[in-house]
């Protein structure tokens, strides 16, 4: 199972990259893409993702939209037209982290070259 500890500290930039990739997404959409993404190694409470997304709304990074689905409103997240250099700074922070570490810890290339 993934670490809970490196899941609080890339929550937000993964989020990012799984909108930046997919367009709008909704809170359930990222838990499912996450899970399936990871081949069900990250499960993303909604103890853990809601406070993550708005706390990127309120950043600036993500705006929300609502629908009516039905008798139920949907909201909908997508990248801020106006940030999307600091989404795009984000994620060079954790490519750069994740190349630090994988320095550090001696891992070799060919674990995880996946091309």
């Amino acid at each position: 199972m993934f670490s809970n500890e490196i899941l609080k500290g890339t929550i937000k930039p993964l989020i990012i990259k799984l909108i930046s990739d997919n367009g709008r997404m909704y809170g359930y959409q990222i838990a499912q893409k996450v899970k399936e993404l990871s081949s069900d190694n990250i499960i993303l409470t909604e103890g853990a993702l809601y406070p993550a997304l708005h706390k990127l709304v309120d950043e600036g990074i993500l705006v929300v939209e609502s629908e009516q689905i039905g008798n139920r409103e949907r909201k909908y997240y997508s990248l801020s037209r106006s940030q999307m250099q600091t989404a795009t700074s984000k994620l060079d922070e954790v490519r750069q982290s994740i190349q630090i570490l994988v320095q550090l810890f001696d891992i070799p290339q060919s674990v995880y070259d996946t091309k």
